[in-house]
């Protein structure tokens, strides 16, 4: 067994084990991570210079394309550096660097998402109060305090993952370091580290998850009500994506965190990947699908680009 405080570096799978396929499969996820880098980098210019976005729902979404970008750059980091030198091994540093930063985002995702559900109830069920419950002023300083509050959250999590012992050549079988697969493969006892997971999951997980289903059966109690076509549609339109994205972000967490393990880690890197490649790119398409005044300034912003001479 060897000590993590000696301990230099892990192999890291990766896509190593495809064989054949390695290139293929590379390529697809470097297109899938471009057009991930586009699309949401598009929604942040979009809410950042067009003044009618400006808005608490905006400025949340501009959060979350943000996050998505950094959530898909951890996982594509090490994966281009395996592929084009293939070497697996990966620093101990760096694998804690990105256990560290990988907790902070999905941490502060959840957040995002559960504010977002609460904008909609207000919009929807409280419109004429929508202006005095909510302000970008005060979403600003909310996401402020939880921003730092999960770093803070993160910190605690990558501390504890640092007083674990791992056996010599510890394999890990995913793209990047999380921490959940880091305490499994630990050989040190990790009741502490379970603990403080299951805390915070219970804590802001699920609270989190019944916050945004509360606010979900609220509106569409509410949309019920609208007898106006146009109207009901035009709420539900506003709803739909980001429920989409509440029920993939929760579903594979759910998936990955909480449901028995396979021995071979398959399902887990299955998950994995899917929620730090697809998923990012997934939520710029579900929320320009549906949504008019994103098409709308897009459409404007590319007219405006085309008249400069």
């Amino acid at each position: 067994m060897g000590n993590q405080t000696s301990q230099s570096e892990f192999i890291l799978l990766g896509l190593s084990d495809l064989k054949d396929s390695q290139i293929p499969v590379f390529l697809l996820i470097l297109l899938v991570y471009v057009a991930t880098l586009a699309g949401n980098l598009l929604i942040i210019f979009l809410v950042a210079s067009v003044p009618h976005l400006q808005t608490p729902m905006y400025f949340f979404l501009g959060n979350l394309s943000a996050l998505d970008i950094f959530n898909s750059s951890i996982s594509i980091s090490h994966v281009s550096f395996d592929v084009f030198t293939g070497n697996r091994l990966i620093l101990y540093s760096t694998c804690i660097t990105q256990v560290f930063f990988f907790t902070w985002f999905v941490g502060i995702e959840s957040f995002i998402l559960v504010m977002m559900s609460y904008d909609r109830y207000v919009a929807i069920c409280h419109p004429l109060r929508y202006t005095t419950m909510i302000s970008l002023h005060l979403c600003a300083q909310a996401a402020f305090f939880f921003w730092l509050f999960r770093f803070v959250c993160s910190s605690v999590h990558t501390l504890c993952t640092l007083r674990l012992s791992f056996p010599d050549s510890t394999t890990i079988p995913g793209l990047f370091c999380e921490f959940y697969q880091l305490i499994q493969l630990s050989c040190s006892d990790t009741f502490l580290n379970y603990l403080i997971v299951y805390i915070d999951a219970v804590s802001f997980g699920v609270t989190g998850f019944f916050i945004t289903f509360l606010s979900y059966v609220y509106i569409f109690k509410t949309i019920l009500k609208i007898k106006l076509k146009d109207g009901r549609q035009k709420a539900y339109s506003t709803c739909i994506s980001h429920l989409t994205v509440v029920f993939i972000f929760y579903g594979t967490a759910l998936f990955n965190y909480f449901l028995p393990k396979s021995k071979d880690f398959l399902a887990g890197r299955l998950m994995s990947v899917f929620y730090t490649v697809f998923t990012p790119f997934l939520n710029p398409i579900i929320y320009s699908l549906r949504n008019s005044d994103l098409k709308g300034a897009l459409q404007k912003t590319l007219f405006r680009m085309s008249s400069i001479p």
